[in-house]
This record gives structure tokens, C-alpha cells and sequence, in this order.
């Protein structure tokens, strides 16, 4: 089971309207690079809430192009982004580890 798979269930369904055409070019891309619709878009998701530094990059230029917020907004959301990666470097804990620490931790109360 993958980790995404570890809790919930697969039963909630995203859906948005686009045009035929890209729609179309789509699929033919994700077939040249051995896809499914779904296995893309649950990656791209889990990459856009475990905060890939890449898919970030590219969030950030979508979000000046479509300028909902001011720059001034997406600075202060930069900021605590930087903030957060700081402190995640700070004590060096990655999503595997905080699932180790709680698997010991597990562990340890298994025993008493």
C-alpha cells in the first residue's frame, strides 16, 4: 500500500470542465509518457500538498498569471512557505522519518 493510500478512501471525486482540445492532448500525453488521468492527477495533488519544490515553481507562476491575490499576499505566502522549509531543514525531519518516529512510538506502547 502506498502512503497516500494509508488513510481514507478513494471514493471523492474531482472533476472540472476544459475544452475538447486540450482534453484531447491530454491523453495523448499522458499515453507517450505511460499514464493514467487518475495516477496524474493524484500526483500532481499529493506533490502540491507534500510541497514539491518543483510542482512550487510552477505554482508560483500560475499564481502571478492568474493574480488572485497581490503581490504583496503572494509575498507574505512565500514567506511562510520559506518559513516552513526552514524549520523542517532545521531539525531534518522528512515525511518518512515523522512516520518512523510514530511507528517506534507505536511500537513502544505495543510493548508496555
Amino acid at each position: 500500500m502506498e502512503k497516500e493510500d494509508l488513510y481514507g478512501n478513494f471514493e471523492k471525486k474531482v472533476q472540472f470542465t476544459d475544452s475538447d482540445k486540450r482534453y484531447a492532448d491530454l491523453r495523448l500525453q499522458l499515453h507517450f509518457d505511460g499514464l493514467r488521468q487518475g495516477e496524474f492527477f493524484r500526483g500532481l495533488v499529493l506533490g502540491y500538498l507534500e510541497r514539491d519544490e518543483d510542482l512550487m515553481a510552477y505554482i508560483e507562476k500560475l499564481k502571478e498569471k492568474v493574480a488572485r491575490y497581490s503581490k504583496n499576499k503572494r509575498n507574505i505566502i512565500a514567506k511562510s512557505d520559506k518559513k516552513r522549509k526552514e524549520i523542517i531543514d532545521k531539525f531534518g525531519l522528512n515525511p518518512e522519518e515523522i512516520e518512523d518516529i510514530f511507528d517506534m512510538i507505536e511500537k513502544e506502547q505495543d510493548s508496555v
